[in-house]
């Protein structure tokens, strides 16, 4: 299996997973024509798209997928209560699934799961084509025992990186906005994501990757060194997806 990011952030978020012939889009947050564009950017053709998976309806997972699906035909699995925040002209893509139930789409098994966070009905994910498991976590305020289950035994993990405690702390953002990023419906800072590292098995991860940083309230190098300690691995081993640019693609390999 392989996976990338066209983006990750407040700004916009886009995540893809491919196996054989299908390429599902986790999120659509950028503008189709950035999207376009940010495809192009990384060797795919938005043709060979099989599907566009949302994970939750704020504005920076669902931007562009009003225009993308309509320009390309392409089906939108969500739950039912993030598809009824979607825009009404898209209503015949629409595929409902329920977050606790496993489904498949083409090639690849999605299996998602409730998180808490300030939506209608948010849900993240683990991918799998049978032998191989890939885990997105991001936009969620806190861990709970269905999380670590689901997270456990992946291959490959995107996990959110949001905020360092005490940047948001000493920053400039205003309290209510504060309060609500760290609130237990809010996103996970450092620490929490360290603890889910240590909490769930990781004997069988390949890849690791730290998703949806903070601009003003996070830093790399911090998140490089919690993910390292939380692993006992080198800080070099760390993925960082950027805001601009994602990450590239990654591949998930056979166990010798």
């Amino acid at each position: 299996m392989q996976f990338a990011s066209l983006g990750s952030g407040s700004r916009g978020n886009a995540t893809l997973i491919s196996h054989h012939k299908t390429t599902l889009m986790v999120d659509c947050g950028f503008s189709a024509k950035e999207t376009e564009k940010r495809l192009q950017a990384i060797n795919f053709d938005v043709n060979d798209l099989s599907a566009i998976v949302v994970t939750h309806e704020h504005a920076d997972h669902i931007n562009g997928i009003r225009v993308l699906a309509r320009k390309y035909q392409l089906p939108i699995y969500a739950t039912a209560g993030t598809a009824g925040c979607l825009s009404a002209d898209v209503s015949g893509l629409i595929e409902e699934f329920s977050c606790h139930d496993s489904f498949e789409i083409q090639d690849i098994e999605v299996q998602p799961f409730p998180v808490p966070h300030d939506a209608r009905e948010p849900s993240q994910f683990v991918f799998s084509d049978g032998q191989h498991r890939i885990g997105l976590l991001t936009d969620v305020g806190m861990t709970t025992p269905v999380i670590e289950q689901a997270l456990s035994e992946c291959d490959a993990l995107m996990l959110e990186a949001n905020h360092d405690m005490a940047m948001l702390d000493n920053g400039d953002y205003p309290e209510h906005l504060k309060y609500r990023v760290s609130g237990r419906m809010g996103h996970l800072n450092n620490v929490q994501s360290g603890s889910i590292l240590k909490k769930i098995d990781t004997s069988r991860l390949q890849h690791i990757v730290a998703m949806h940083l903070s601009e003003k309230n996070n830093s790399p190098a911090i998140v490089s060194r919690v993910f390292a300690d939380a692993l006992a691995c080198n800080e070099s081993w760390i993925g960082l997806a950027k805001q601009d640019t994602g990450f590239s693609w990654r591949e998930t390999v056979n166990s010798k």
